[in-house]
């Protein structure tokens, strides 16, 4: 599994600008074969920050998302409020269950 963690910087109001696009960015990503989690969130304690979490089944998938139509329409939109850093970590991972939740 391939899980994305990603940190938008950027102003509280280019990020309620943008809820349309994160919206369907979501949806069009959670559609695409080989996902299991497109997930967008602000921060409670700081609300210029907009976080992205994804799970892909495999690099492959992730490689598609990036080519998808909907990836470039969000960054169409993204250019039209432009954060002041974008941050994205990649990592592959093992889903296990721990004995304790």
């Amino acid at each position: 599994m391939i899980v994305v963690n990603g940190v938008i910087r950027s102003s509280a109001e280019s990020i309620a600008a943008l809820k349309d696009a994160v919206a369907t960015m979501e949806a069009a990503s959670r559609a695409e074969e080989g996902c299991h989690d497109y997930t967008f969130s602000v921060e409670l304690n700081d609300p210029e920050v907009l976080r992205v979490t994804e799970s892909w089944e495999t690099m492959e998938a992730l490689e598609a998302h990036f080519k998808a139509p909907h990836m470039a329409e969000f960054q169409a939109a993204m250019a039209n409020h432009p954060p002041k850093s974008v941050e994205l970590k990649f990592y592959e991972a093992t889903e296990f269950t721990p004995s304790r939740p």
